[in-house]
Formats: C-alpha cells, sequence, structure tokens
C-alpha cells in the first residue's frame, strides 16, 4: 500500500488507516477484532486509530494490546483523551493531572511504552491552553508519546493552541481528526486552511457518511438488514437528507460511467486531499477492511475531481 507522511512529522503510514471504535464493545469475545487486527497487518495498514473511550471504556485499547502482539513496532498507533471515562464525568477533560493519569492507563491498556500520535478528543474550555499543551510536551520529552494532536476543533481553536505552543516553545500539534468527507465539505471553509498554514495533517472521520457512501443504499428502497444506519436512526438524520440523496445518486452515475463504485470514490477523494495523511474507517469484517483499502487504488484526474466538487458542493 502507498504509504504518505503525516504532517511535518517523521511519521509515515499507509493511505488506508483502521479506526478501532468497534474492538472491545464485547471484551470477552474478542475474535472478530483479532481478525479484523490481523488482516490489517497483512494488507500493510499502518495506522490504527483508537480512544480511551472506544468500546467499553478501554475496550478498543485493549483489544489492540492483546492482539498485536510483537506488531505493534510495526504501526502507528492514534489514541485520544479527554472524554468522560466514568459516569459521574470526573475523569475526563485535559488538566495536567488528568493528562498524566489518562496516559499511563492508555499505556498500560495498549501494552506499549509509548503512544504515536496522543489527540485530545474534544477542546476543554475549563482548562487553560498552556496547561494541556505543556504537559503534552512533557510527555513527548519523556518518550510516552511521538506527537500530540486534536480532535474536531474550530479553527480558531486550532490557531489558538498552535500559537500557543510556540509562544511557550511547546511541541506543537501535528493532527486534526474531523469529520471530512463527499457529504461533509465544511472544513474547507476554515479548518483546513488554518492546518494547511500551520503544518498540521487531517485525519478524517465518518469518511463514508456512517456507510451511506458504501453504495448500498438506495431512496424508498429497504435499508439493509444489520447496516449501521440501518440500526440508529441518528446516522439517518445525520446524512440522508433529500440534498445529499441527491448528490449520492448524482456520485453514482459517476462512478458507473468510470467502472468504479461509490466506495471507491469515497477513499480515493479524500486521498487525493494534500491534506490528508490517512483515511480511516471502521471495519467489522476483513473482507470489509479488505474493500477499504482496494477502494483507494483510483487516481482521480483533475478534471474528475473538478466534477465531483461540482457535485458535492
Amino acid at each position: 500500500m502507498k504509504q504518505r507522511r503525516i504532517g511535518n512529522t517523521t511519521l509515515e503510514v499507509s493511505t488506508v488507516g483502521l479506526g478501532c471504535n468497534n474492538f472491545g464493545l464485547r471484551i470477552d469475545a474478542g475474535e472478530p477484532s483479532r481478525a479484523v487486527i490481523h488482516k490489517a497487518l497483512d494488507l500493510g495498514v499502518t495506522l490504527f486509530d483508537t480512544a480511551d473511550v472506544y468500546g467499553h471504556r478501554g475496550g478498543s485499547e485493549s483489544a489492540l494490546g492483546r492482539y498485536l502482539g510483537a506488531r505493534r513496532k510495526d504501526i502507528v498507533i492514534a489514541s485520544k483523551f479527554g472524554n468522560a471515562m466514568d459516569d459521574a464525568g470526573t475523569m475526563k477533560g485535559a488538566s495536567r493531572r488528568y493528562v498524566m493519569s489518562a496516559v499511563e492507563a492508555s499505556l498500560t491498556r495498549l501494552q506499549t511504552d509509548w503512544i504515536d500520535i496522543y489527540q485530545l478528543h474534544r477542546f476543554d474550555p475549563a482548562t487553560p491552553l498552556d496547561e494541556t499543551l505543556g504537559a503534552l510536551d512533557d510527555l513527548v520529552k519523556q518518550g510516552k508519546i511521538r506527537y500530540a494532536g486534536i480532535s474536531a476543533p474550530g479553527a480558531w481553536q486550532l490557531v489558538d493552541m498552535q500559537w500557543t505552543a510556540h509562544h511557550h516553545g511547546y511541541a506543537a500539534l501535528a493532527t486534526c481528526e474531523v469529520e471530512y468527507s463527499l457529504l461533509a465539505r465544511a472544513p474547507e471553509r476554515e479548518l483546513i486552511p488554518a492546518m494547511r498554514k500551520h503544518g498540521v495533517a487531517l485525519l478524517p472521520y465518518y469518511p463514508l457518511a456512517g456507510g451511506f457512501l458504501t453504495g448500498k443504499y438506495r431512496r424508498d428502497a429497504p435499508k439493509p438488514e444489520g447496516a449501521r444506519i440501518t440500526k440508529g436512526k441518528r446516522y439517518e438524520d445525520m446524512f440522508m437528507t433529500d440534498a445529499n440523496w441527491t448528490r449520492v445518486e448524482q456520485m453514482a452515475a459517476f462512478c458507473e460511467a468510470r467502472s468504479h463504485t461509490l466506495l471507491d470514490l469515497a477513499f480515493s477523494w479524500l486521498a487525493a486531499q494534500p491534506v490528508v495523511a490517512c483515511v480511516i474507517a471502521g471495519a467489522t469484517r476483513p473482507e470489509q477492511l479488505a474493500a477499504n483499502v482496494k477502494a483507494a487504488d483510483w487516481t482521480l484526474t483533475p478534471d474528475e475531481l473538478a466534477e465531483v466538487g461540482r457535485i458535492t458542493a
């Protein structure tokens, strides 16, 4: 698989990564997770994206720690902290005290000495930026993390964090996870220009719009049994608007005329964006992961990119 560098870091990762949010949901029945992890390694996937809250509060990290084994050194792990890890909502945030305890817990679950990319899951307005960034800088110096990042910030928040890091001489943010896809292009207005200016790489979540961009849905037809949107009305409300149905139908025709699938377009369009470091998507079966990897092989021409841009604008 093709490799690319993450922003201004020394890390190189596969074009397609593995989102691990489905791992650890049933921690004692881990065979599906192990099969997907091992398939990812066989396919050359080198970025595994997780978080302390994924699975059942630590379940995803624990699954990775259990099934990666000696292959941990061959891959890049991106994890996140800051969302609540207890029902009372006290184990959360970005204070120095919490950052230092959260990273130790993640390292233990992951069975590793370091996390390659450690990201604040949500901006924490209750904690001064210099406190959070100072803690992350100390973790870099201690070798417990290699780079820091943030998930879902506003453009001004990203710039504020980068300026604060520069002002204090702390390690700058290297990555930003944000919703970005053919149906979610809002980051192009402010956030992506800020990322380019400050050398921050984009790791897109919901690259398939909750599964809507897989091509398995048809307007006014029954939804496939067991699919994510079928099981959760939240995703239907988020993605299946009339405007998006029209875009998806136009993109499907675009793909069919070129002997490709909508899945191919969803991955390959993201891979064509210079700011995107790796297209991360979850998978519950090895064959699903293999399809995701293959989907990124389409090299879109400038004219094709322009046409897709007009469809999805």
